[in-house]
């Protein structure tokens, strides 16, 4: 079934809404830092953001204990992974006073198309998937695009092997088949029985990884199959809709015991790409880098024009022809300025 367009008087009210909640909530942000700053606070010192709740985030010091934190106003928005510089208070509360530089941040367009980061200072953006919800490859490569856009290495998961059947496993072989040949590197794990976990553990000790992918492809389940004492609540796919349903409600950081962190992020079905560039997608698609520009005409859309560069490569083969149409897919889905 569709979605059901909304007005613009519909889509005012919500945003008015959204406004209006905002600044309740900076208010009683403001408040609760001013009573803080009332009290006795310690000295500055680092920290990390492992989790965000509303108008306090949960930050961790240098002895692993965590706090529950406000932000002074004058600062921008936080996110997990960020790291910081806070003063301690009373009852394991404290104030946030600064925010460090992200060396990396992962972002993704609100629900009004606005920018939003969901986590900071990642290293290896992991993109799960799973015979059901059945994956396709225009999700995985708006993701590769996301990763290349941010500056993060990205790894392949396919979880729930032990589920694959013989309706399943060409399809799947396929679609395995297409980025490792692109040289991405593709992992097949199974949380419920350990299959491949070890092989994944090694991957993710010594960076900080970030687990990404429609609901119900099992990232909470590999949280708990590499954290056993992390207790992520796992969730069914709905059989209504045959899509996940959401188990996660805020990005956390996990520790491994071996060094490296694991955010475990909201599961999302769809990855809007508004914040990106024509250039940014064509960066994402690494077996055309080398063939944009040179088509016969500057103007080329790759679509039926003669002496197009891409069009000769598919039909010899160094261009598949899911990747064209998938490019073509998410080209077309950019505004059109930018188109």
């Amino acid at each position: 079934m569709a979605k059901r367009q909304l007005t613009r008087r519909q889509q005012w009210r919500i945003e008015k809404i959204q406004e209006e909640r905002a600044a309740r909530s900076a208010k009683r942000e403001s408040r609760a830092v001013e009573e803080l700053q009332g009290g006795d606070l310690g000295p500055e010192q680092p920290g990390q953001v492992i989790a965000h709740f509303g108008v306090t985030v949960e930050v961790e010091d240098a002895e692993g204990r965590v706090f529950r934190c406000y932000r002074r106003a004058n600062l921008p928005s936080l996110v997990t992974g960020d790291h910081i510089v806070w003063r301690s208070g009373a009852d394991d509360q404290g104030v946030i006073v600064a925010l460090l530089p992200r060396k990396s941040e992962l972002c993704r367009p609100d629900t009004r198309g606005q920018l939003k980061p969901v986590a900071a200072n990642v290293d290896q953006l992991v993109i799960t998937f799973a015979p059901l919800p059945e994956p396709h490859g225009n999700l995985i490569d708006r993701y590769l695009i996301a990763a290349e856009h941010a500056g993060i290495e990205p790894l392949l998961l396919l979880n729930k092997a032990d589920l694959i059947g013989e309706g399943d496993s060409t399809r799947l072989d396929a679609l395995l088949k297409t980025y490792r040949t692109l040289g991405y590197q593709v992992l097949e794990v199974s949380a419920r029985n350990g299959l491949g976990l070890e092989e994944l553990q090694g991957n993710l000790d010594g960076c900080v990884s970030v687990f990404v992918g429609q609901s119900g492809v099992g990232k909470s389940s590999l949280v708990n199959g590499l954290l056993p004492d992390a207790g992520t609540r796992v969730g069914e796919l709905s059989e209504a809709t045959g899509k996940g349903t959401h188990t996660t409600t805020t990005a956390r950081l996990f520790h491994f015991p071996a060094g490296g962190d694991l955010i475990d992020s909201p599961g999302i079905r769809e990855f809007g790409l508004g914040h990106v560039t024509r250039e940014d997608i064509e960066d994402g698609f690494i077996e055309m880098r080398a063939l944009f520009g040179t088509c016969r005409f500057r103007d080329c859309r790759h679509d039926r024009e003669p002496g197009c560069a891409l069009l000769t490569a598919v039909d010899d083969g160094r261009i598949l022809p899911q990747r064209m149409d998938s490019y073509r897919h998410i080209l077309a889905s950019l505004p059109k300025d930018e188109y």
